[in-house]
C-alpha cells in the first residue's frame, strides 16, 4: 500500500493550520465572559447550532461502528442507532424551545431551576463531577482510541500516541482559546470536509475494480444484506457475524418503543441534554433552537450514514477475509487501498475534522459543568468575569489531561460500554422527560432513577441470564417504580421555586394545574395535544428520507419515490402546523 506523499501531509497540514487560525479569531470575543465562553452569547443562528450538534455526533469512531454494523447484519444492523429516531424528534417540538426559554447556561442548571433544597444542591454537584469530568472523559476516551486506529493503520510512519496527544493538545488549544464560538465555527468547517471526504470515498469505493467486475454492489453480495428492516422471528437467533439481523418482536420492540425514550446515552438523552442541550441555549431564540435541533435530527439520520453504509458494504467485497472482530477496520483499509495521492490526505483530514469537532464540544461543554455548576456554585460565587473565563480554560487543559490518561491507561479494558451504559441509564429518561411536564417530581425522584438501573443491572448480571435487551424490560420497570414510590415518600420541592419554573418556562399541561392554578396571569403554551401530530409527522419524515435516499443509491427509483412523498406529506404537515400558531408564538 502506498505511503503518504507530500500532497496528502500538505492537505493535513492546511486543515491543522486553518482549525487553529478559527480558535484564535473567535478567541477575544470568547474572553468576554462565561456566555460567550460557553453559549456564544445566545446568538447562533439555527443552521450553524444544529450542523454543530451534526459535527460533534460525526466522531472518528461512528465510521467504524457503522462499518462493524453492516459487515455482521447487513444494512438492517443499523435500527441498533436508528431507533432513537422518536426520542430526537421529542425533543425537537417538545423541549428544543423550553430549554432556550429556560434562559439557563448549562442543563445542570435546570435542576435548581426546577427542584429545591439540599437534595437539588446535591444532584447538581455530583452530576457536575459525574459527568463533566468522568463520563466525560471515558467518551473522549473512546474517541481517541477509533483515531489511535485510523493513524495506525493510514500513517505507520508515526507514532500513534504522540499523535493522539499532538491532536487533544491542539484541539484543547483552539477550544480554551475560543470557546463555544470557535467550536461552533470549526464545527461548520470540518462538518463540511467530514462530509465532502465520506462521499468521495464512497463513490470510488463503489468503483473499485473488484465490486464493477461483479456486476455493482448489489449483485457482490447476498441479498439478505441490502434489506432496509431486520427479520421479526418468533424465537432468537444467532447473533454472528454475517447473517440477516433476526430479531424477535420483544427484543425489537425494546430497541424501538422503550430505549429511546427511557435510556440516557451521550447525544440522544431523553428530553435532550448535554452538549445538544448547549446548543439548543445557544441558539438566537425558541425558533432557531427548535429548527437547530430539526436539522441536526434530519442530517444526524438521514445524511450522515450512507456513505459509511456503502464504504461497510465495499469492505466486505474487497477485504472479505478479516476477522470478526477487525471488521469495523474495514473502513480504513478502504481509505487505504482506494484513495489515490491526494485524496489520502483530504480524508486523513476528514477523519481528523470528524474527530476534532467531537473533542472541541466535549471539551467546553464538560467545563461548563465543572466551572458553572460546581465551582461557580459551589466553590467560588461571586468572582469576576474575567476570573470564571481563565478557570474556563485551566479546566479545559485539566479535562483533556485527564482524558488523555483514561485513554491510554483504563480505557482499553473496558468492553460492552455501549449496552452497559444503555443498560445503565434505562429508566432514567422516565424522569429527564417528565420532570418538566409533572410538578410532583422532586429531586430525589431524579437521584434514585440514577441509582435504581445499577442496582438492577447488577442483579441481573449477578443472579441471572438475562441479556440484553431483555435485561430493558425488568431495568425500566424496576427503575419507573423505584421513582414513583421515592416521589411519594419524599417532601414535594418548595412551592415558591415550582412557581418561579412555571413562570420562566411556562410549560403547560394538566400535570402543573396545582401550580398553575395560583399564576392566572401567566399564560401557558397552546396546542400541546398538538405537538404529538408534529412528532409523529417527524419520525415519518426522518424515516421516509433515510430510506428513499438508500433507494435511490441502490437504483429502485419508484420506492424512492414513494418514499420521498410520504416526507413531502410529513414535512408540509409540519410546516403548515407551525406558521398556524405562528412563528411568533416560539418567544425569545
Amino acid at each position: 500500500m502506498e505511503q503518504l506523499t507530500n500532497l496528502d501531509f500538505s492537505i493535513i497540514a492546511g486543515y491543522l493550520v486553518l482549525t487553529l487560525l478559527i480558535g484564535l479569531y473567535f478567541s477575544k470575543k470568547a474572553s468576554q465572559n462565561i456566555g460567550e465562553f460557553f453559549l456564544s452569547g445566545r446568538q447562533l443562528p439555527w443552521w450553524i447550532a444544529g450542523t454543530g450538534m451534526v459535527a460533534t455526533t460525526f466522531a472518528a469512531d461512528t465510521p467504524l461502528a457503522v462499518t462493524g454494523l453492516v459487515a455482521k447484519h447487513g444494512i438492517a444492523g443499523n435500527w441498533l442507532w436508528w431507533t432513537f429516531v422518536s426520542g430526537g424528534m421529542l425533543t425537537v417540538f417538545f423541549f428544543a424551545r423550553l430549554w432556550r426559554r429556560a434562559n439557563i447556561l448549562t442543563d445542570l442548571e435546570f435542576i435548581e431551576l426546577r427542584y429545591s433544597g439540599k437534595p437539588a444542591q446535591f444532584l447538581r454537584g455530583f452530576k457536575a463531577i459525574y459527568f463533566g469530568l468522568f463520563i466525560n472523559a471515558v467518551i473522549i476516551g473512546w474517541v481517541n482510541l477509533a483515531m489511535y486506529k485510523i493513524i495506525r493503520i493510514m500513517l505507520p510512519e508515526l507514532n500513534p500516541e504522540l499523535t493522539i496527544i499532538a491532536c487533544v493538545l491542539l484541539t484543547t488549544l483552539y477550544s480554551g482559546l475560543s470557546g463555544l464560538w470557535g467550536v461552533t465555527i470549526t464545527d461548520t468547517v470540518q462538518f463540511v470536509i467530514s462530509m465532502t471526504g465520506c462521499i468521495v470515498l464512497a463513490v470510488l469505493a463503489l468503483q473499485a475494480p473488484e465490486i464493477t467486475e461483479a456486476g455493482g454492489i448489489t449483485n457482490a453480495l447476498p441479498e439478505w444484506m441490502f434489506d432496509f428492516f431486520p427479520v421479526i422471528t418468533d424465537k432468537a437467533s444467532s447473533d454472528s457475524f454475517g447473517s440477516a439481523y433476526e430479531l424477535t418482536f420483544a427484543s425489537f420492540a425494546a430497541m424501538a418503543f422503550i430505549q429511546w425514550w427511557a435510556s440516557w446515552y451521550p447525544g440522544s438523552e431523553p428530553g435532550g441534554g448535554g452538549y445538544i442541550a448547549q446548543r439548543m441555549m445557544s441558539a438566537k431564540d425558541e425558533k432557531h433552537s427548535l429548527l437547530a435541533t430539526l436539522w441536526f435530527i434530519v442530517a444526524h439520520y438521514c445524511l450522515r450514514p450512507w456513505p459509511w453504509i456503502i464504504v461497510g458494504l465495499a469492505s466486505l467485497v474487497l477485504f472479505p477475509d478479516l476477522p470478526a472482530d477487525q471488521k469495523e477496520d474495514g473502513f480504513v483499509y478502504v481509505m487505504q487501498y482506494i484513495l489515490p495521492p491526494g485524496l489520502k490526505g483530504l480524508l486523513i483530514a476528514a477523519f481528523l475534522a470528524a474527530y476534532m469537532s467531537t473533542l472541541s464540544t466535549h471539551l467546553n461543554w464538560g467545563t461548563s459543568y465543572l466551572v458553572n455548576d460546581f465551582y461557580k456554585r459551589f466553590i467560588k460565587k461571586n468572582a469576576s468575569s474575567r476570573h470564571y473565563v481563565v478557570i474556563s480554560k485551566l479546566f479545559t487543559a485539566c479535562v483533556a489531561l485527564f482524558a488523555l490518561f483514561i485513554t491510554f491507561f483504563v480505557l482499553e479494558t473496558i468492553t460492552g460500554a455501549w449496552e452497559f451504559i444503555i443498560q445503565c441509564g434505562a429508566g432514567t429518561g422516565f424522569v429527564l422527560i417528565l420532570r418538566w411536564y409533572w410538578w410532583r417530581l422532586n429531586a430525589w425522584s431524579e437521584i434514585i432513577s440514577m441509582i435504581a438501573p445499577f442496582a438492577a443491572y447488577t442483579w441481573i448480571i449477578l443472579f441471572t441470564d438475562i441479556t440484553f435487551p431483555y435485561s430493558m424490560y425488568f431495568i425500566v420497570s424496576f427503575t419507573i417504580v423505584s421513582t414513583l414510590l421515592t416521589t411519594y415518600a419524599t417532601p414535594a420541592t418548595d412551592e415558591k421555586q415550582l412557581q418561579t419554573f412555571y413562570t420562566t418556562t411556562r410549560v403547560g399541561g394538566i400535570l402543573w394545574k396545582k401550580v398553575s392554578e395560583k399564576l392566572p396571569d401567566i399564560e401557558p403554551d397552546k396546542g400541546f395535544l398538538r405537538l404529538f401530530a408534529d412528532w409523529a409527522g417527524g419520525v415519518i419524515l426522518v424515516y421516509s428520507i433515510l430510506f428513499g435516499t438508500g433507494k435511490i443509491i441502490f437504483g429502485d427509483l419508484l420506492q424512492a419515490a414513494a418514499y420521498y412523498g410520504v416526507a413531502l406529506v410529513a414535512g408540509i404537515y409540519i410546516y403548515t402546523d407551525l406558521n398556524r400558531r405562528g412563528w411568533n408564538s416560539l418567544r425569545q
